[in-house]
């Protein structure tokens, strides 16, 4: 059944239509949002079009697509990659060591979304065609990275569930770990806070406390309450934040201005404003059951105000629209004491080279090891009530 799979390749997505992508990507947001907003065509065409991807920026677009009987099944988004920039599951040691020993690492193929690291499905199926779709964009990724003599394929942030198809196909597993806050069915913030320990609770009155006293209002933005303006403020605290922390921002200015146009509903900004100015926020976007936290930055320092603006505001407004989770992003053991506890990261790696594989896949089931001990010492350490611990303490 899968030789009747035909799979195409497309250096564009102006040659794939939006309704057959978002078949596969987003089947659910015929009836609401997306449980992923970060696959669907709008947002994936808003990098295209904005430069963002594309010419010159190591991420070449080429699309996979699965057709059966001449209707399309199942899309990922894959890219030919010049680096390993903009990833967040890091392979820099990987490419150095195998760039030592004489082999070419670069160009390889990234199946991801670009600059974005949210856990998701990566090998994209229209409903009824799980099984094949998948195996199919996955051998077809490989098939596309034998016939250009490529060096590797990497799937960041993929499901379970992929990972589960993947391995049966070949591909090697990694695991890394984030921080997510889970919402418990609180009714505000304020129940949040009771379920934590006396002294984290302490902690986090004190430090909205502090934030809160800039002198001015925090106040949230989505949809038609986005103004063009509003995108002004946030490209000034992404050049700030991106130039500090990886050297030049990923994103163009004009990815903003489309995002403004097309994705604002997907869309929630958070800012510190002081006679209607802001001098510091962030960028989040909704999925149908968590929000996701992406951007932040500042042009004046104020206690704790990440905190608030990044964190404890994104809590209330989760509890408020009544979603599952806020996954504050990458990284970030100093989120632990903040109500947000550590989970599993997935991703599926294939590599052409038979002995690099070989020594990448017992490097793999070390690391894997390493990243649950981490993961159970920190949940036993989070910040939720604990009797035991709290009379200790």
């Amino acid at each position: 059944m899968t030789a009747a799979i035909e799979i195409q390749v497309h250096a564009s997505l102006a040659s794939i239509d939006a309704r057959e992508w978002d078949q596969c990507a987003c089947p659910e947001a015929t009836d609401g949002r997306a449980v992923d907003p970060f696959t669907t065509y709008r947002f994936l065409k808003a990098l295209e079009d904005s430069g963002s991807v594309g010419p010159g920026t190591g991420w070449q677009p080429q699309y996979v697509t699965a057709h059966a009987d001449g209707a399309m099944i199942a899309v990922a988004p894959l890219y030919a990659k010049g680096h390993s920039q903009g990833e967040y599951v890091f392979d820099h040691n990987w490419a150095h060591a195998f760039e030592n020993a004489g082999g070419r690492y670069y160009p390889k193929l990234q199946v991801a979304v670009p600059f974005t690291p949210v856990t998701g499905r990566r090998f994209l199926v229209k409903p009824g065609f799980e099984e094949i779709g998948q195996a199919a964009l996955m051998q077809g990724a490989v098939q596309v990275a034998e016939a250009n003599n490529l060096s590797s394929i990497h799937a960041t942030f993929c499901s379970e569930t992929e990972v589960e198809v993947g391995r049966q196909l070949g591909l090697m597993h990694r695991t890394g770990q984030q921080f997510h806050w889970i919402n418990e069915g609180y009714e505000d913030f304020e129940g949040f806070l009771s379920s934590l320990s006396a002294r984290k609770r302490k902690n986090i009155r004190k430090e909205r406390k502090q934030a809160q006293q800039f002198g001015g209002k925090i106040a949230c933005y989505s949809g038609d309450d986005i103004r063009p303006e509003h995108w002004d403020a946030i490209w000034t605290f992404y050049q700030d934040t991106g130039s500090r922390k990886w050297g030049t921002p990923y994103l163009t200015r004009a990815f903003f201005d489309i995002a403004h146009e097309t994705l604002r509903d997907d869309i929630l900004l958070i800012f510190a404003e002081r006679e209607g100015s802001p001098v510091a926020g962030a960028m989040n976007v909704i999925g149908r059951e968590a929000l996701f936290g992406r951007y932040w930055g500042c042009i004046e320092h104020h206690a704790c105000m990440h905190f608030e603006i990044c964190y404890y505001q994104a809590i209330e407004w989760a509890i408020s629209n009544g979603l599952a989770r806020v996954e504050a992003g990458a990284q970030g053991e100093h989120k632990l004491a903040r109500g947000y506890l550590p989970v599993t990261t997935h991703s599926l790696h294939w590599i052409a080279d038979a002995g690099f594989a070989d020594a990448v896949a017992r490097y793999l089931v070390a690391e894997r090891e390493s990243v649950a001990e981490e993961i159970e010492v920190l949940t036993a350490y989070g910040p939720f009530r604990n009797e035991t611990r709290e009379e200790q303490e």
